[in-house]
């Protein structure tokens, strides 16, 4: 890469862990019609300087079409400080009471820039460690994220959007009606999870059929019991993401490459994992809680490579009979 269309970091030591996807879901907007970033939390993200992210992007402008990155006008600022639809839920309440302080940015001489999906990931190759690499891969989970959330609850947000519009015109102030919100907004939390009773993948689809097991791995409050006899080391990212003091058992085959040291440092960081070994089973299985069954036509680690489908079991007696047999 030319020395000139690099970037030097801030601070190295950046702590990845500081910045989940909910914290990054709820620095992400919606202009013209496009879920985006601003520069200046795009820039604290990587921990550079505002500046020297936009002289970047000036100096690499042929990476940087609009649909990757434009500069807001002072309506699309307007409009930015009015959003109340344009994050993850947690932050829903606190973007709606200050509607006139757009905070990040504020101060700035000129009109903020933004990036777009595509732009994040243009950005990430002309940053030059791999701090950067993390913190992209962690910022496109969040887009993919909030994709899936808005497209559940359009219509909801829609109606919301209609009424603050008319609350503003009005000249009524909007903490009167932050009580019947709080309603919708707590709503929508326990419903934010879309449910299936089957799904299928089709090849190439490696993300979206990952998103999908990790979304069910997260609904388990005590137990996950994964049965899968070509389980390897990738699993175990996957599994990482369970909720704390959650127990895993994965049943796999006899001759299974998953090594002992490979389970003893899991264990360390996300306890507690059991293996067991076994060859008494063909297809794939995972059981949340003793009570939720899902079918999956391919091997955990294969996910998304092929065509494959997954299934959710509702006949009580096959959880039963599954658990018991492990």
């Amino acid at each position: 890469m030319d020395e000139k269309n690099q970037i030097v970091t801030i601070d190295n030591q950046v702590d990845i862990a500081n910045y989940s996807i909910e914290d990054i879901k709820n620095l992400i907007y919606t202009i013209k019609g496009k879920q985006v970033m601003l520069d200046s939390d795009v820039a604290n993200l990587y921990h550079y300087e505002t500046k020297k992210i936009n002289q970047a992007v000036k100096r690499n402008m042929g990476r940087f079409p609009e649909r990757y990155c434009f500069q807001l006008t002072e309506e699309e600022v307007k409009e930015l400080k009015s959003q109340i639809v344009t994050s993850s839920l947690e932050s829903l309440r606190s973007q709606f009471v200050t509607l006139n302080s757009m905070g990040r940015g504020q101060h700035r001489k000129y009109l903020p820039y933004v990036f777009t999906e595509q732009g994040i990931t243009m950005l990430s190759g002309i940053l030059r460690n791999d701090i950067a690499i993390q913190v992209s891969i962690n910022i496109m989970d969040a887009f993919v994220e909030m994709r899936r959330f808005l497209t559940s609850n359009g219509h909801v947000f829609e109606r919301l959007t209609k009424v603050e519009y008319q609350l503003l015109e009005q000249g009524k102030e909007l903490t009167k009606h932050e009580k019947q919100f709080e309603k919708v907004f707590d709503e929508l939390q326990r419903n934010k999870k879309e449910e299936f009773n089957q799904k299928i993948f089709f090849e190439g689809q490696i993300y979206d059929a990952y998103s999908l097991i990790v979304d069910i791995i997260k609904t388990a409050k005590n137990k996950i019991l994964i049965i899968d006899n070509y389980i390897d080391d990738s699993i175990l990212k996957m599994i990482s993401k369970k909720n704390k003091n959650v127990e895993v058992i994965i049943v796999t085959a006899q001759n299974n490459n998953l090594i002992k040291l490979d389970i003893h440092k899991f264990n360390k960081q996300y306890p507690t994992l059991k293996v067991i070994r076994t060859n008494k089973f063909h297809d794939r299985f995972i059981v949340i809680d003793n009570q939720t069954l899902y079918h999956i036509g391919a091997s955990l680690k294969d996910l998304g490579k092929k065509c494959f489908a997954i299934s959710q079991i509702k006949d009580e007696k096959y959880v039963e009979e599954i658990n018991q047999f492990c």
